[in-house]
This record gives C-alpha cells, sequence and structure tokens, in this order.
C-alpha cells in the first residue's frame, strides 16, 4: 500500500481464513481500516500478531445469564431429575435482586471477553416468584459492558406462559423495561392447545414491538414435541421469516425419517435459525435409553444440507442444569465437532461459522461483522495457524480487540526440562 495512513491500532502478521498470507489489520474509529501484507501506516499502538489466527470476536447467541454461578449451595450432590433441577432453579430465584444479578453475571461476561466474545445473547427468566428482576437486571447489565460486548437481552418463561396466571402481563412488562427479544419455551405447556397459544402470542408480542424471537423448541428426545413444526408454521404466515431463532430442537432427531424432512424443510422455508447446545444436550438427554443412546443433539448435519443457518451457544454456566462451562466459544466449536461428527477440514471451517458470522447473523448483526475495511473492529488473535488447531488446542487468546481497542491479552510460557 503506498503512503501513510494514521491509525489507532495496527495488529501486524496474523493469518485470516480469507486471505492465504498473513496480513496486517489497521484499526481506526473502532472500525478496520484497511487489510493487507506489510502495511505502510502509523498507528498509535503496534501489536505482532506473530503469525496467529484471526477471528471476527466470537458470538454466542444462547446464554442464561440471570441464573448463572449459583455454586454449589443450592445443588444436589447428583443428578436430581428435570423436578429437581427446576425446584433448584425456582428457589434460586426466590432471594436474587437487580444488582446481585449484575454482579454474579458479570463474571460469565467478563470470562467470555477474557475468550474472545465480543457479542452475547443473554436469556432471563420472567415468572411468578421473581417478575421481571431478571430482566431488569440484564438491561443494566446490558448497559454496563456497552462498548465491550454488545448484549442483547431475551425474556423466557422458564416457568411457561400458562402455568401460572399473568404470563401474557410479565412479558410485557419485561419487553417494556427494555428487553430486546422474544423467547419462549413452548413444548412445555401443559397441553398442545397452550403450546399454540404460546407460539401465537409470542409472536404477536415480537411484531408488536418490532422485537426478534428466540425459543427454546422441543428440547427432548420425545418424538411427540412438535413446537417447532407449529412455530415454521406460524413464523410463515406471521412474515416473521429471517427473525426467528430456535434453540435445542432436540426431539427432531428423534422423528422418523420422512416427518423430520418435512420439518427441517419448513424450518428453512421459514428462514428459521437454528443454535445447538450440545454441551447440555449431551449431559441432560439420553439418560433414559438403553441400548443405542442418543446424543441429545439436533439434526446439525441435515439442516445445514438444507440451507438453514444453524448457530452453536453455551447456554449455561454453572447453573441448575448444568454445573460446567467456561464461556468459551471455541470449547463450544469443539464440543459441536465432535457431537455433529464434522471434524474434517471442510466441515471445521463450517464449524467456526456456526460461532462467528452464522451467530451473528441469527443474532442480526452480521452487518459491519467481519475482518474486511469498514467492520467494527471486534477481533480475536489465537496464537495457531488454522481453524483445525484453534478447535483441537483451545489456547489463551492472544490478543482480544473490541470496538478498537485492545481489551484483554494473554501469553503462555513453558519449559521443558529434558532429560540428564
Amino acid at each position: 500500500m503506498m503512503g501513510a495512513m494514521p491509525a489507532d491500532l495496527l495488529l501486524r502478521n496474523v493469518r485470516c481464513r480469507t486471505h492465504p498470507a498473513p496480513v496486517d489489520i489497521a484499526v481506526a474509529a473502532g472500525a478496520i481500516s484497511a487489510v493487507g501484507p506489510a502495511l505502510a501506516i502509523d498507528a498509535v499502538q503496534t501489536l505482532d500478531g506473530e503469525g496467529g489466527l484471526a477471528l471476527p470476536g466470537f458470538v454466542n447467541a444462547h446464554q442464561h445469564l440471570d441464573k448463572t454461578c449459583i455454586g454449589d449451595a443450592l445443588r444436589p450432590p447428583r443428578w436430581p431429575g428435570w423436578a429437581g433441577m427446576w425446584e433448584v432453579n425456582r428457589r434460586h430465584r426466590e432471594t436474587y435482586t437487580v444488582d446481585e444479578i449484575v454482579d454474579r453475571a458479570s463474571g460469565v461476561v467478563e470470562q467470555a471477553l477474557r475468550h474472545g466474545t465480543t457479542r452475547m445473547r443473554a436469556f432471563a427468566d420472567v415468572e411468578a416468584v421473581a417478575g421481571t428482576t431478571g430482566a431488569r437486571a440484564l438491561v443494566a447489565l446490558r448497559e454496563r459492558w456497552a462498548g465491550e460486548v454488545e448484549v442483547q437481552v431475551a425474556v423466557f418463561p422458564q416457568d411457561l406462559l400458562y402455568a401460572d396466571p399473568g404470563g401474557e402481563r410479565r412479558f410485557e412488562e419485561a419487553m417494556e423495561a427494555g428487553a430486546d427479544v422474544v423467547g419462549g419455551l413452548p413444548a412445555g405447556e401443559a397441553t398442545d392447545e397452550r403450546m399454540r397459544a404460546h407460539v401465537d402470542f409470542c409472536l404477536d408480542l415480537a411484531r408488536r414491538r418490532d422485537a426478534d424471537v428466540h425459543m427454546l423448541c422441543d428440547d427432548s428426545d420425545d418424538p411427540a414435541q412438535r413446537s417447532l413444526e407449529y412455530l415454521a408454521h406460524r413464523t410463515i404466515e406471521a412474515g416473521w421469516e429471517g427473525r426467528v431463532t430456535v434453540s435445542h430442537a432436540g426431539a427432531l432427531a428423534a422423528y422418523d425419517e420422512p416427518h423430520a424432512r418435512l420439518v427441517v424443510g419448513l424450518v428453512a422455508e421459514a428462514g428459521i435459525s437454528v443454535c445447538t447446545n450440545p454441551q447440555i444436550s449431551l449431559l441432560l438427554h439420553g439418560r433414559d435409553d438403553r441400548g443405542a443412546i442418543r446424543r441429545g443433539t439436533t439434526r446439525v448435519g441435515d439442516l445445514l444440507d438444507a440451507g438453514v443457518n444453524v448457530l452453536a451457544g453455551q447456554d449455561d454456566v454453572d447453573d441448575p442444569y448444568y454445573p460446567l462451562g467456561r464461556a468459551d466459544q471455541l470449547e463450544v466449536a469443539s464440543f459441536v465437532a465432535h457431537t455433529c461428527q464434522l471434524a474434517w477440514p471442510d466441515e471445521l471451517e463450517t464449524v467456526m461459522d456456526m460461532v462467528t458470522v452464522n451467530a451473528a447473523r441469527a443474532m442480526r448483526t452480521a452487518d459491519g461483522y467481519g475482518l474486511e475495511p469498514g467492520d467494527r473492529a471486534d477481533i480475536v488473535v489465537v496464537p495457531v495457524a488454522d481453524v483445525r488447531s484453534a478447535v483441537a488446542e483451545q489456547p489463551p487468546r492472544r490478543f482480544v480487540i473490541s470496538h478498537g481497542r485492545l481489551v484483554c491479552e494473554a501469553r503462555v510460557e513453558r519449559t521443558r526440562y529434558p532429560r540428564a
């Protein structure tokens, strides 16, 4: 490149998935201003990427932040069953406050940022015990982290909309408190009629507030659960194509082949994005299987083949439903590669898309997302040469840049002492 262009930050000698040779990336005013080999640019700050892999900031479009990091205070010493987990969740909500949630959830956001996540969709329970406390807390969390991690707040009916009086009213209030996304859990309702009413209400609320929808559909091994199919039909009827995401869809993997193909086709037609959360699915599902034990995840390969936008999320970190997790989308990518049998070179590229561009597309933040001039400068540098090594090794992130500013860096030193 001829001449000198001023920059706030210059990231030298990194590899990108879209460039065959190492390049430099210049950042000015929070955006990428130039990409190319050996840029002749003066910068306030220069970083040496040392040949590492540069990726756009990771995107986690499914994370429960109000119930995260409960520790062992409420957790039974062994698997409590579904009812037991629900009871732990209910008791947890009896005492939490807005400030307590913000402080506790901020630890997970900080952890995610160190691992390179710069965009996140966070779910908050809205129900009779705590009302809209979780939603108001995550709205405050969104503001606390603005400029470093972009947080979308999704309201979520963990205890369903119609199990207690006032569910619809509470959802309306949570959206009025500043939430961004209408969540849903339709398959849990007591009857098919209530399931359909659940879907209808959420889509109507989303249309009235011009909001996106993200439902947890058919999180089960049970082939009788069919909320995804109904949601796909209603999404098309409501004209909300491209604005709906579903997570889990585990029952889809239990359908017979002809019906599964029908539903996959409907999902593609409706422009629904599908988020798989393999860690919690592996832990919770297939427990009643004997002989051939299912993996608990949805038909990721079939959905990809049909052109569906498939992404992957962490879902939980140390909460009533999942005692593990470390808010690392590279770890999520590794679980996807194993669980969904996507481990060969081209498949690993798809897996990396699932925690970057596909997830950004589901959150409808894909405009200005990437590593090209004009994109927002959210960049994570992994100290390896390629995608396969990144997924396999999951090393600490060398640099994390958010909104054009270096926010985290890490370097690991190892010493090998040979035998005398």
